[in-house]
């Protein structure tokens, strides 16, 4: 009798110890317990133009700078790709995008400005400015982080992506 007392007291024993749960999600981890390693990307003279027109103008009107981050850039140079594909802007699979920031830079908030046609760094910064949906992007003072993607098509027509992100 005693070995079946001792073998079902170790089995539940184990048991418990084996099966029992724990959530990681129980509120006691803060954002800098949270750690992701940036990629390494080129960027051109226009996207360098772009992040820093874009932060001149937050700076202007007593915002913070944003700070660029590679794994945002990533994803709108996916977006990018993805738009010169189609031969028009959009923000499809914006859901898809906003989902792998979330899991890979901790996103709890994203943005997208996207636009065509424009020359210069200048020229599309002004009209992203110039447009209230657009214009609310850049000015979010919630949003900590930004990437940026320009591309050519084919018959030179520059499309552009950018991503903003709260952490």
């Amino acid at each position: 009798m005693k070995p079946t007392i001792l073998n079902l007291v170790f089995t539940l024993t184990i048991s418990i110890f084996l099966f029992s749960c724990a959530s990681d999600e129980d509120g006691i981890y803060s954002d800098s317990d949270v750690s992701f390693h940036d990629i390494s990307l080129n960027y051109t003279s226009m996207e360098f133009e772009i992040i820093t027109l874009i932060n001149k103008h937050r700076d202007s009107i007593g915002l913070t700078t944003l700070k660029t981050l590679n794994l945002i850039s990533k994803e709108a140079i996916d977006h990018t790709t993805y738009m010169i594909s189609e031969g028009e802007p959009s923000h499809d699979n914006f859901g898809l995008r906003h989902q792998k920031l979330v899991v890979s830079v901790s996103a709890k908030k994203v943005g997208e400005n996207v636009a065509y046609g424009y020359h210069t760094a200048k020229a599309v910064v002004r009209a992203w400015i110039k447009s209230d949906g657009h214009r609310g992007n850049i000015e979010n003072n919630e949003y900590t982080d930004f990437g940026i993607s320009t591309k050519q098509d084919t018959e030179g027509r520059n499309y552009f992506t950018q991503i903003f992100i709260k952490r």
